[in-house]
């Protein structure tokens, strides 16, 4: 296998609330027979039914049972981004879960659910800088 990701799926109860939050936050996507695909750098974020998905997957549905060990991040080029951010979410309709704060790292973070429960991490990290794209390359975390 690559060491890559294409897309990452996420499972949510009403598509046309979920598609909303993300456009809200200034995200576009095109829906296609019940899924909607957004372009994220160089992979793709999907929203589709929670059912399908695991069906698809060979699992049995089932309701959010609390946090499923997955984040996803977004790192921006600012503090006062994180805190904007936050704001367009709050607005959005999702809930904020850590405010933002320097955390136990050194770094201007802060968390929140989308409104199917999908965690996402906001962070400004000048340790992993941004690219003018918006990609990131790790450092060499040895010589750190």
């Amino acid at each position: 296998m690559e060491q890559r990701i294409t897309l990452v799926t996420l499972g949510v109860s009403d598509l046309a609330r979920a598609k909303g939050f993300y456009e809200a936050l200034g995200w576009r996507g095109q829906e296609v027979e019940e899924t909607v695909f957004f372009q994220a750098g160089g992979l793709g974020l999907v929203l589709w039914s929670r059912d399908k998905l695991a069906e698809d997957c060979g699992l049995e549905p089932g309701a959010p049972a609390g946090f499923g060990g997955i984040a996803l991040a977004h790192n921006v080029r600012s503090e006062a981004e994180v805190d904007a951010l936050l704001a367009a979410v709050e607005g959005a309709g999702g809930t904020i879960t850590k405010p933002a704060a320097i955390n136990a790292i050194g770094f201007y973070s802060s968390a929140f659910v989308d409104p199917d429960g999908h965690a996402w991490e906001i962070a400004h990290n000048p340790g992993i800088p941004l690219a003018e794209d918006g990609s990131i390359t790790l450092p060499d975390f040895g010589s750190l």
